[in-house]
Formats: structure tokens, C-alpha cells, sequence
């Protein structure tokens, strides 16, 4: 039997090894393709578990090193996509996992060699979706979400027309720092907001899980795939991270996809997978897991006022890249210890209210060039609006 190419657009990140964990358990897939960055020991360990037939690394130090060490195998390793271009294999699925707008140009690059694209990037679509909607219908590719809020309404969805559906509740766990009083977040620090208390992420992720900019950028991607209006979509909180998405419908009825909060699913899903967490999952934990236990609350919009900026940034397809670029910047910023937890969602609202925002708003991003042109211009504003506050 033939066997199904993957590629693996950030392959050393959290989702890209929740594929591969899956990877292992079938003899029906081969990995055609992973990619990285910075992470030399994670990278080699799996080209040489993995046997990939290409490799790229894009940091060109970790590129030379990764090179230097695998220079006996029958793997070629490079630093740019244009090797990639000269392949003649269509791969079955590429799993886009690469964080933030960085993500944007390999999933474009992929798209055409793909049948398949699991999407997990949400800051991509949010930037680039008429792209990337553009390139798979030419190049006859299927999209496919496999964030979890997306996958959920995505599978939801299928089973009602359009216009029986009246609301479509997007679930947030509420991050670390649900119950912390308001009056504490003055404090916050960095090591503090990257412990998510439901999934293993990567640092800038779990911020924005920590600010809620990930749920705002969900409603986002979510009016870039579905073609609701916005007030359809609707931000709940629910801690036990059980449902991810609700949908209500007009004829009395809600629906939800219920699975425990591990991304492996989604994505075993989607690669067509009848995969069993049982082996790799606590079982006690699992079995604590009742579904009677299930709780939702409404978002506290003071500690958590970036909710507020989503009709804001959707007014244009320019505006949500100006805002991701902004939040990218922030949240580095928070990281690196030089802004307050507190100062990512106030700068937000101060670039969404600045003269500069609606210009560049207004631009065209119509194409690549444009979109990280915007891209560019808006981290400028940032660091106009840093060093002013500073």
C-alpha cells in the first residue's frame, strides 16, 4: 500500500509533535518534509527517528550545524523553500504549525504540492486568508482547521444549513490567571503567564491565552472560514476545557463537540486517524473527567479588555494585521521583561486608536508583498509608541 507523505511546517513545536506522536503509532504515513528554526537538538532527533526526505531549517547557524550532522544521510537538509519547489511528489498532508505571521509564506509554498493543509496557525488566516482561500482552490487543496474551536464548529456546522444557526459560542479556558483578582495582575510575570493550566503550548501562545488575544483572534479566523456575521460569534469561558465550541441553533437546539483538551485529537481526526489517546493518556486524569462537570462563564471584561477591539480589527483585512503584528511585538516585549502583563492589552488599545492604525488599515494586502509590508510598517508603530510611553 502506498503511504501517505506528510509535511510538517514547525515540526519541533507542540503541534507539530502531537503529529508525529501520531506519526509513530500508523505504518500508512511517511514524513516527507519537517521544518524548523532554532531547535538543533529536537530537530536532529527527529530526521534521525523520522528519516524525512527533506529537512529545512530556517535559523542559518542551526541550518550549518544540522547540516554538518547529517552530511552521510539520505536526508537533504535546506534553508529556503525554493529547494522545495522542485519536488514532483504531491504530499497527502501538510500540518501548518509554524507560530505567528512567520507562518504565512510556507503555508502558501506548501499549498501548492498539497492535497491536504491542517491548518493550526490561526495568525496566518487571520492575514492571509483570501491567499491562501485563492491558492488551495487553484491548486485543488483542501483546508482543514484543526484548532480546536475550529474543528469543533467545522464538524458542527456540517449537519445544519447556514441560516439555522443562531450563535456560535467560542470556549476559552480562562488561562492561568482566571481567578486571580484584578487587583493582582499588576504583577504578573512572565514565567507566571506561560503555565497554561490545560494545554502544553509554546511561550507567545500561552500569553495570548493569558490575555485572551488568542480568543480574540479565533472569532477572527472564525469570520475568515465561516461566513457568519460577527455578532453570531460569542466568547465564553468554560476552565474544564471539555468543549470548545457551542453552536445554538434557531429551532431551540445547542450542539457541541465534547474531547478532552488534547490536540492529538483534532488533528487524528483530520489525518483520518482512528487514534486511541488511551495509550498515552493519564488514566486517572481521564477518568476524573465527568461530563456532568461542566461550567461556562461570561468574560470579566475588565481583566481581559482586549475582547472589547474585535469589531475594531475586523472593519478591514488590513486592521487584523496591524493588530497581530502589534500583539507579536507586545507580548515580546512582556517576555523579555521590558512591559508590564497589564501594558500588552493597554498598548493594543492604544494602536487601535492611533491616527496611524485606520491609514494603514486602509492599505491593500493583496498579495504577500503587501500583507508583510503592513506587517512591517505596523511593528514601526509600536516601537514609535514604546519608545513614547517608555
Amino acid at each position: 500500500m502506498k503511504k501517505k507523505l506528510v509535511a510538517i511546517l514547525g515540526s519541533t513545536g507542540s503541534i507539530g509533535k502531537s503529529t508525529l506522536e501520531i506519526i509513530k503509532q500508523y505504518s500508512s504515513f511517511k514524513v516527507f518534509l519537517l521544518t524548523a528554526n532554532t531547535n538543533f537538538k529536537e530537530i536532529c532527533y527527529q530526521i534521525n527517528f523520522f528519516k524525512p526526505e527533506m529537512a529545512l531549517i530556517k535559523n542559518y547557524k542551526t541550518f550549518l550545524k544540522v547540516k554538518e550532522k547529517f552530511k552521510k544521510y539520505d536526508v537533504k537538509i535546506c534553508n529556503n523553500f525554493d529547494e522545495i519547489q522542485h519536488t514532483k511528489k504531491k504530499i497527502d498532508y501538510t500540518i501548518s504549525a509554524i507560530p505567528g505571521i512567520a507562518g504565512l509564506e510556507p503555508t502558501l509554498n506548501l499549498i501548492k504540492f498539497s492535497n491536504n493543509v491542517l491548518l493550526a496557525n490561526k495568525e496566518s488566516i487571520v492575514c492571509g486568508w483570501s491567499l491562501i482561500k485563492n491558492l488551495s482552490k487553484k491548486f485543488k487543496c483542501k483546508l482543514i482547521p484543526i484548532d480546536s474551536e475550529h474543528f469543533s464548529i467545522n464538524q458542527l456546522i456540517k449537519n445544519y444549513p447556514y441560516n439555522q444557526i443562531e450563535k456560535i459560542y467560542i470556549t476559552a479556558s480562562g488561562g492561568p490567571f482566571f481567578n486571580l483578582p484584578i487587583n493582582e495582575f499588576n504583577k504578573i510575570l512572565p514565567k507566571d503567564a506561560i503555565k497554561h493550566p490545560r494545554w502544553n503550548m509554546g511561550k507567545k501562545i500561552s500569553v495570548d491565552s493569558a490575555t485572551l488575544v488568542n480568543k480574540v483572534l479565533e472569532v477572527s479566523e472564525a469570520l475568515k472560514i465561516f461566513p457568519f456575521k460577527i455578532n453570531t460569534y460569542k466568547i465564553i469561558v468554560h476552565p474544564e476545557s471539555l468543549i470548545h465550541a457551542i453552536i445554538k441553533l434557531k429551532n431551540g437546539y445547542s450542539v457541541f463537540l465534547y474531547h478532552l483538551p488534547d490536540m492529538k485529537i483534532p488533528i487524528a481526526n483530520a489525518l483520518g486517524c482512528n487514534y486511541s489517546l488511551s495509550k498515552y493518556q493519564n488514566k486517572k486524569k481521564a477518568s476524573n473527567i465527568d461530563i456532568q462537570n461542566l461550567s461556562f462563564y461570561e468574560i470579566d471584561k475588565k481583566k481581559y479588555p482586549v475582547v472589547n477591539l474585535i469589531p475594531k480589527i475586523n472593519i478591514t483585512k488590513s486592521s487584523l494585521i496591524v493588530f497581530n503584528a502589534s500583539n507579536e511585538i507586545f507580548v515580546e516585549q512582556f517576555l523579555n521583561k521590558n512591559i508590564d502583563f497589564v501594558d500588552i492589552s493597554r498598548y493594543l488599545r492604544l494602536i487601535i486608536s492611533h491616527k496611524k492604525y485606520m491609514k494603514l488599515s486602509k492599505m491593500k494586502c493583496g498579495n504577500l508583498k503587501q500583507i508583510l509590508n503592513i506587517d512591517y510598517l505596523a511593528r514601526n508603530l509600536c516601537l514609535e509608541i514604546l519608545k513614547k510611553y517608555d
